[in-house]
């Protein structure tokens, strides 16, 4: 009788992850631990309403097989306390709780935002590569944390699988968060000069991945990305029009920056850096377990990218709107812009 636990089993991931393990005959019976309710909740999930900082895990955990820790908050705006305590000390007492229950093995998924993203990455990276998070990018540092702790568990518990799952940016109807709208939108601005190559990762491919990674216990660092990535012109060639002034990089960041400050925009000004430098990962070790991508990154982009209001009106409207924006509903973000560009026209040299 197999047994599989799932923390976060009411968020986007949980629910697709719960819908794959209800329909597979292998699993008996699934534990689902969060904070708040499923929404699906088949015959085969036993649930517990928990906090997972500060509840009694061990005594839920003593009967499953494995743990699928998925319980992750992200909310760019929320108090660093708030995020760390939910992330960070939620993994620590797992992984407590999961030694004390003598569980068989951990599927934890991660992110490839651990790698950082730096003008000196090989492209792609492999598992191998060093661990470098952006300074300021709480979701990277804090999962990179998350991996050291999983680490040493690890190494606490030699001959149990214990599997990390570093997924790029995961778009999708299902998990659809402030992260990847933040990456699949960009900047507020568009950059001049060549930007860096994109992947993204459809959701079905990740609960593929975290679903292998849980019945065939597997063990070690998976990167989970389709193959190859997006050069960054093709990247605007599939991107729906928008309403962008072009402006240099190192402008176009501080605008970004500003944009965020006034709550004009959903990409946190921190992430910069992962618009505008590569973090590209290779896939080798996934597929050679099995798993196979269904999407392309093309596929997950344009398949995850609802048509705007924008790119829904006549040509003749875009173009009115286009030219009367910084009057119109962009004219906070224009006016930042054109403050800047003041600005720098007439510091002194």
């Amino acid at each position: 009788m197999t047994t599989i636990a799932i923390t976060g089993v009411s968020g986007g991931a949980g629910q697709l992850v719960l819908r794959r393990l209800a329909d597979d005959p292998s699993v008996d019976r699934i534990i689902g631990i969060d904070a708040r309710d499923p929404v699906f909740r088949p015959p085969s999930l036993e649930f517990h309403q928990l906090d997972l900082a500060s509840a009694d895990l061990k005594s839920v955990l003593e009967r499953a097989d494995t743990v699928a820790h998925l319980s992750f908050l992200v909310a760019p705006r929320a108090d660093a306390a708030l995020t760390e305590r939910a992330n960070i000390e939620g993994t620590r007492r797992v992984l407590e709780a999961a030694a004390g229950a003598g569980i068989g093995g951990i599927v934890v998924v991660s992110s490839a935002m651990v790698y950082g993203a730096w003008p000196n990455n090989p492209v792609p990276l492999t598992e191998d590569a060093p661990l470098r998070p952006n300074p300021g990018v709480t979701f990277a540092t804090q999962k990179a944390e998350i991996e050291r702790l999983v680490a040493e568990w690890a190494d606490d518990h030699p001959g149990l699988p214990v599997a990390i799952l570093r997924p790029v940016t995961v778009v999708g109807p299902a998990i659809d968060g402030h992260l990847s709208q933040a990456f699949r939108e960009g900047l507020p601005v568009r950059m001049r000069g060549p930007g860096p190559p994109a992947q993204f990762l459809h959701h079905d491919d990740l609960i593929a991945a975290a679903h292998l990674a849980i019945t065939s216990r597997l063990d070690g660092v998976y990167n989970v990305a389709p193959d190859g990535s997006i050069p960054h012109e093709e990247l605007l060639a599939l991107a729906a029009p928008r309403l962008r002034v072009r402006l240099p990089w190192g402008t176009g960041g501080r605008v970004g920056r500003q944009a965020w400050a006034a709550g004009l925009v959903e990409t946190p000004s921190a992430l910069t850096p992962y618009l505008e430098q590569p973090w590209v990962v290779a896939n080798d070790p996934l597929r050679a377990a099995g798993w196979e991508p269904q999407h392309t990154n093309a596929e997950a982009f344009v398949a995850s990218a609802e048509p705007s209001a924008f790119q829904d009106m006549s040509v003749r409207r875009r173009q009115q709107l286009t030219l009367g924006a910084a009057a119109g509903g962009l004219v906070a973000v224009a006016g930042g812009v054109v403050a800047i560009v003041r600005r720098a026209r007439h510091r002194p040299d």
